[in-house]
């Protein structure tokens, strides 16, 4: 079998598999379904689904230069950490709007708005308290609440805001607690019953968001927007908004553990309930024109006597997927940086890049250093390719005799070559196996280079100022492209001439592809195409 076959073979089968994955992500939002509620939540009499926007229900009001829908006689109460801006609506206590003050939308801009309740972007985080079974009206996320704290600035390591409502003689205190330099939230909900009568009641924690993708997402690479769940018993799960429409949606309904979260490039936003406590996991499309989803955790609660009160306590983290901090909130929270079925790999690769990192300092060279890392760790696999293609290259004269001779018979002209390879005792595809070892690594370095929040917003040298997005002199696509076709020209020319002139466009158009990614990602390819040329290069100066 010719090299050059396989070699194209692999590389329009990869090209396939990437344009798929992202033409599958592409259309996790297609839609229509009616709502999805389960008999058990049923049970807890919960109907919380927002009206449809705008209806007589809301008005529209100018906030930050974006227009919301706000409910009538709501307060809006901001609140600024050193690394969050909140914004709760006293309507429900809800955070309806989160900036992320260290990260920016693009160098020296505004900050990233992460949860938005506007025409363009509705993202928000609630929660409240139902009653089961007699489906008492307690306090929601669309009962008015009253703020109870008064600062609104985090001047030393911690910050209280706290809300407060009453509904069927009971009260609903939410305390929301910031921290220096965190994203992590701690939430407690304090039940006090100052009825007659004892009360049964469910907390629920709930995120909501439309289906649409993220601002600035590409339309060359795709990652997931949507909802993932963790517990022991399932691990990991996700749920495409396409797949809640379709009552596709497969995941862990009933658990004592882990969270719920949406995931969207970069980011996350997670409940983690109070742990080893019994609750019910829905997710579900919110209003019926299937363009708002929830999801969203019930816990039962003791019961609540007359004078008594409970306290119930979560966390709540707003902010950028950073593996080490995620891991330290809860068991399994890193996992929403996903790296797919290659994430045994992967990890290790983004733990190596992050010692390096540690020792470098700038991502960029981060990369550099790892693909140097990785190419010499295959030395040995990619220099027997070579040798094996630079021993085919010198039977190349050979090969072309026998084609002209069997230019007639192409079984014939097959079977004589074969006959070659094995009186040389050549393997013809030598120098495919070493890059079928590669391969998963070349793909789990793509996806830890893609998923990375680390890599966003950082620069390497001169025009390079972010990683995460693509090069805008286009400078390192143009030197992609220019390595491709030097290591095609160091390759032996295939013997059919239409097969030699796919091959040069290949650099084309896979270079091509490559103007619209990011940089970082780029930046591998680069250095590691110029590590191929070497080595090349070198092999043949051996066998020359």
């Amino acid at each position: 079998m010719d090299i050059r076959r396989v070699i194209l073979w692999i590389s329009l089968s990869f090209s396939i598999l990437f344009l798929w994955n992202n033409w599958q992500l592409e259309n996790n939002n297609s839609s229509s379904s009616n709502n999805v509620l389960t008999e058990e939540s049923a049970s807890y009499n919960l109907d919380l689904s927002i009206p449809e926007k705008p209806n007589n229900l809301y008005e529209t009001e100018t906030f930050n230069e974006t227009t919301n829908y706000l409910a009538k006689n709501s307060e809006l109460i901001i609140v600024n950490s050193d690394v969050l801006r909140l914004t709760f609506d006293t309507h429900g206590a809800q955070i309806i709007r989160a900036e992320l003050l260290k990260f920016p939308e693009s160098k020296d801009s505004k900050p990233t708005l992460l949860l938005d309740q506007s025409p363009n972007l509705f993202y928000v985080i609630q929660s409240g308290i139902i009653g089961a079974p007699t489906g008492l009206n307690f306090p929601t996320h669309l009962t008015p609440f009253k703020l109870k704290s008064s600062e609104r600035e985090l001047l030393g390591n911690s910050l209280d805001i706290i809300f407060e409502a009453e509904s069927n003689g009971l009260i609903v205190t939410k305390k929301f607690t910031l921290y220096e330099g965190s994203y992590e939230i701690k939430v407690s909900h304090i039940l006090s019953n100052i009825g007659l009568n004892t009360v049964f009641p469910a907390l629920y924690l709930q995120i909501e968001r439309d289906g649409n993708e993220p601002p600035g997402s590409s339309r060359f690479y795709s990652t997931f927007t949507g909802i993932a769940l963790y517990s022991e018993e399932k691990k990991f799960q996700k749920v495409s908004f396409s797949d809640i429409v379709k009552h596709k949606a497969d995941y862990i309904r009933n658990t004592d553990n882990g969270w719920i979260a949406v995931v969207q490039h970069y980011f996350v936003t997670s409940w983690i309930p109070n742990q080893k406590s019994m609750r019910q996991n829905e997710v579900l499309v919110t209003n019926k024109n299937k363009d708002l989803f929830a999801v969203r955790t019930i816990e039962r609660l003791d019961p609540i006597g007359p004078g008594s009160n409970l306290k119930v306590n979560s966390k709540l983290w707003i902010g950028p997927q950073d593996q080490k901090s995620l891991s330290s909130v809860s068991n399994g929270l890193e996992l929403v940086v996903d790296y797919g079925f290659l994430t045994i790999i992967a990890k290790p690769l983004f733990m190596l890049m992050t010692f390096l990192y540690k020792i470098l300092g700038n991502w960029g060279w981060t990369i550099v250093f790892l693909t140097i890392l990785i190419k010499f760790l295959f030395f040995p696999l990619a220099s027997s390719g070579y040798r094996s293609m630079e021993r085919m290259k010198k039977l190349s004269p050979r090969i072309n005799t026998l084609k002209e001779k069997y230019k007639d018979d192409k079984q014939k002209f097959n079977s004589a070559m074969m006959e070659v390879y094995r009186n040389e005792k050549i393997n013809p595809l030598g120098g495919c196996l070493p890059m079928l070892v590669q391969i998963p690594v070349f793909i789990s370095l793509y996806w830890v280079l893609l998923a990375s929040v680390e890599m966003r917003g950082a620069p390497w040298i001169l025009w390079i100022s972010d990683l995460s997005v693509r090069d805008p002199l286009f400078i390192l696509p143009t030197i992609m492209i220019l390595t491709m076709f030097i290591q095609i020209k160091l390759n032996p020319k295939p013997p059919d001439p239409i097969q030699a002139k796919v091959m040069m466009i290949m650099p084309l158009l896979f270079g091509g592809m490559m103007f619209f990614f990011p940089a970082g990602l780029v930046l591998y390819w680069c250095v590691n195409n110029a590590l191929s040329i070497a080595q090349q290069w070198l092999i043949v100066q051996k066998f020359s």
